[in-house]
């Protein structure tokens, strides 16, 4: 299991470590699976889209994010290999 850290505005890492109510810009993918990168790009996830978490499961799994004007559920395990920047 990863450990998870908390950012701060102007600094990088991954989407599994922002907490609710921040905003990011995603910059890179890095996953040795294909299948989920080609399912992420299909739901909006590419780079330079600005993401907001909006709900955090009470287990903290899975995460709720608002993208491209809708909403959607992403397991922490598969946000961590998602390269990002924290905008707010």
């Amino acid at each position: 299991m990863q450990k998870f850290k908390t950012l701060k505005v102007g600094e990088e890492g991954h989407l599994s470590d922002l907490k609710r109510g921040q905003r990011c810009v995603v910059l890179n993918f890095h996953n040795d699976n294909n299948a989920l990168r080609r399912r992420l790009l299909d739901m909006g996830i590419t780079k330079g889209v600005i993401i907001e978490i909006k709900k955090i499961a009470p287990l903290g799994d899975p995460i709720d994010i608002s993208l491209r004007g809708y909403e959607l559920c992403l397991r922490k395990e598969d946000m961590y290999g998602i390269d990002i920047r924290v905008v707010e």
